[in-house]
């Protein structure tokens, strides 16, 4: 009798576990097509864009890209005066921005008492949050002016003598978007680093005041240099949300295709070409031509993030002491 019933007993837990492999299997297949959905998303928008593009990139070949001609009369494309304006708008909100994001981030981790780090941290995220349009309309209607009047005179005054701060301060320009993209890529170098100082044990803290190292001493040897990795992955994701942003930069850069050395003078950006100009394209090679600068941009946002994963791998391999 026990046998027939142990017989009996052991059926159901066969079925039980052929059920569980069952959704094992069924999951797996599901995730594996989800993944593969994504590669397919991906190659299917490259190969979209690439078919758009081919018609400009095939009449002006790398000329395109090396050549400072923008007529949309004569169907005469170069997109050199755009990149400059994109790498060099980004370049300006990263000096200005990481610092910053850097000490905000170390302050409300590692200085400012609780009941202040909540806050002022909630804050510091709800930036991230603002629609982009608001930050062009506070850009063009109170950062511009005070820029023009304060700011622009000061720094022609001080540092004149560099290329950089000639001409006359103009208020909107390369500065002014530089310095909104700054605001807006803050939140997000400053989120990522504070998880990335959250993570250190506080072990290593204890251990470098423990050796008599100061407040200052004990961040720089072992919060900074043990993240750096993080910290270089941060400054890159802020980087390349920089590239692509378009509504706050297309109100305060000026939008004119030009490369000039100041950072008072207007330029124009790969995405706010995009803004100011697809929905307007009055030929075929003019939206072609558009549609190249859009698929150049996605191109540098892969690089970027492709380098960003590069760059955080080397730095933690560095870390463990490997070559």
């Amino acid at each position: 009798m026990s046998q027939v019933a142990s017989t009996t007993e052991a059926i159901p837990q066969r079925s039980r576990r052929r059920d569980l492999h069952l959704a094992d299997r069924i999951f797996y297949r599901v995730v594996k097509g989800t993944a593969w959905g994504m590669m397919v998303l991906l190659l299917s928008m490259i190969v979209v864009i690439m078919t758009m593009a081919w018609p400009a990139l095939k009449e002006f070949g790398l000329r395109f890209f090396v050549t400072n001609d923008w007529d949309t009369l004569g169907d005469s494309f170069g997109a050199l005066a755009l990149i400059y304006g994109t790498v060099m708008s980004s370049i300006v909100a990263l000096v200005i921005s990481v610092p910053v994001s850097v000490g905000v981030a170390l302050f409300l981790n590692e200085l400012a008492p609780r009941w202040l780090s909540k806050p002022v941290g909630f804050l510091v995220e709800m930036l991230a949050a603002i629609p982009s349009i608001v930050y062009g309309l506070w850009g063009l209607y109170v950062l511009a002016p005070f820029l023009r009047s304060e700011v622009q005179p000061f720094l022609s005054e001080a540092f004149g003598f560099l290329p950089l701060f000639e001409g006359p301060p103009l208020g909107v320009g390369m500065l002014c978007a530089g310095v909104v993209l700054a605001i807006m890529i803050t939140p997000t170098i400053a989120s990522v680093c504070r998880e990335v100082f959250a993570a250190i044990p506080v072990a290593v803290r204890e251990a470098a005041l423990g050796l008599g190292a100061t407040r200052w001493e004990m961040l720089r040897i072992s919060v900074l240099r043990t993240s750096v990795s993080g910290v270089v992955g941060a400054v890159i994701l802020g980087l390349g949300r920089a590239f692509g942003e378009t509504m706050a930069v297309t109100m305060v850069i000026g939008n004119i295709e030009q490369i000039k050395l100041s950072l008072y003078e207007p330029a124009q950006t790969m995405a706010s070409i995009l803004a100011n100009q697809y929905a307007e394209a009055d030929s075929d090679l003019h939206l072609s031509a558009l549609t190249a600068i859009g698929f150049c941009l996605f191109v540098v946002s892969l690089v970027v993030n492709g380098s960003a994963r590069f760059v955080v791998s080397k730095f933690e391999k560095r870390e463990r002491g490997e070559v």
